[in-house]
């Protein structure tokens, strides 16, 4: 998982979803695991 400062780009990958939890937005991908990312 990378910490990015913009989930723009990740979250246009198919099969992405941009969840928030505790106050910071992640990027889950369950087809493709390496789009997993953190912001905040």
């Amino acid at each position: 998982m990378k910490v990015r400062s913009s989930l723009r780009s990740l979250k246009l990958a198919p099969g992405s979803k941009v969840v928030r939890r505790r106050g910071k937005t992640y990027v889950i991908n369950k087809q493709n695991p390496r789009y997993k990312a953190r912001q905040g």
